[in-house]
């Protein structure tokens, strides 16, 4: 039986999510259609640009993506304090941006004067609108519904376009975020549709590597990689973007030779640092999905999510204490 949203998000315990999109069509929706050999694959564009569009509505962030032939993976970090800090003005002009917004609502934006009797409902509409900016089923609302209306349109049909809602997993702490970023950008080698991470099409990777081979700032609709940890951090992923770039693109080459449990001879800084070894490194980015339900991380972790989201067991733990284990 799904569960409610609510058991599956906790702010408290952390910002990151990973969101996973299916299809109910399979691959001819996104992809090629095996029997009348027609293609889809622009569909994937359409599915990435809402991504990176929604990103700068949103007070989400998003940290990874692949837009594979009959599926969606995003990583996303929920930025819920920017969207208390915002101005009324700034939470209108990033709603806005998505929808037409109530009548007092435009009335205010045109600057019109609003009674007070206006100016209550006009106060609770902005506040509605805020928590929505910070919310996960509505950013996933807002990709997968205008990506049904555009298939539809384009197939003369009405229906389902998607599997229903969106699976999401709670990424507990830096080990399960950084693992499934990696699974989330190895997605096209992983399915042997594409041999490396750059030319893997439609995924946050290969704008990442594409930006450092032509000395470009980081991609500005992806949370920026800000280093290793210092004193006043700017928001971001704290480790170096070459050092991830380079621990994806041995990964993957790892994943395409099969060879399982070993990382080359030389240890990845990044992995250093986690505490994990090749082998538990290489089943967490092979087989993120298959261990793991609505959350990731390690068994403390897990623990003290499962607390605050009143389960009363969460699958994974056992993984949990083997995979997010510090070697």
């Amino acid at each position: 039986m799904p569960q409610p949203r609510k058991s599956q998000v906790s702010l408290i315990d952390t910002p990151y999510y990973h969101c996973i999109s299916r299809c109910v069509r399979r691959s001819f929706l996104c992809g090629v259609d095996k029997y009348s050999g027609q293609s889809y694959e622009h569909r994937r564009e359409w599915v990435e640009k809402r991504l990176l569009f929604l990103s700068t509505a949103f007070t989400i962030d998003i940290c990874a993506y692949a837009v594979m032939a009959n599926h969606t993976h995003v990583v996303l970090h929920v930025d819920k304090a920017l969207a208390e800090s915002l101005p009324t003005t700034e939470v209108l002009r990033r709603y806005l941006k998505l929808h037409k917004g109530s009548l007092l609502t435009q009335k205010y934006v045109a600057g019109d004067r609003l009674t007070a009797g206006e100016l209550v409902t006009f106060d609770e509409t902005v506040e509605q609108y805020r928590k929505r900016l910070y919310d996960i089923s509505w950013f996933m609302r807002e990709t997968n519904e205008y990506i049904a209306r555009e298939a539809n349109k384009e197939d003369g049909c009405t229906g389902r376009f998607w599997e229903g809602r969106f699976k999401s997993q709670a990424l507990l702490d830096e080990s399960a975020l950084i693992a499934c970023m990696v699974y989330v950008d190895l997605n096209p080698i992983r399915a042997k549709v594409e041999k490396t991470p750059e030319t893997s099409k439609h995924t946050s990777i290969k704008k990442r590597v594409h930006a450092i081979k032509n000395n470009q700032v980081q991609p500005k609709n992806l949370m920026p990689f800000v280093g290793n940890f210092k004193q006043n951090m700017p928001k971001g992923i704290v480790y170096s973007l070459e050092d991830y770039c380079e621990l994806v693109q041995t990964t993957g080459r790892c994943i395409l030779n099969d060879k399982v449990g070993n990382i080359d001879n030389c240890q990845s800084t990044i992995l250093d640092r986690l505490g994990l070894n090749s082998a538990q490194w290489l089943t967490l980015t092979t087989e993120f999905e298959k261990h793991f339900y609505c959350a990731a991380g390690a068994e403390l972790m897990m623990n003290v999510f499962k607390r605050h989201t009143h389960h009363q067991r969460i699958r994974g733990m056992g993984k949990a204490k083997v995979l997010l284990k510090r070697a």
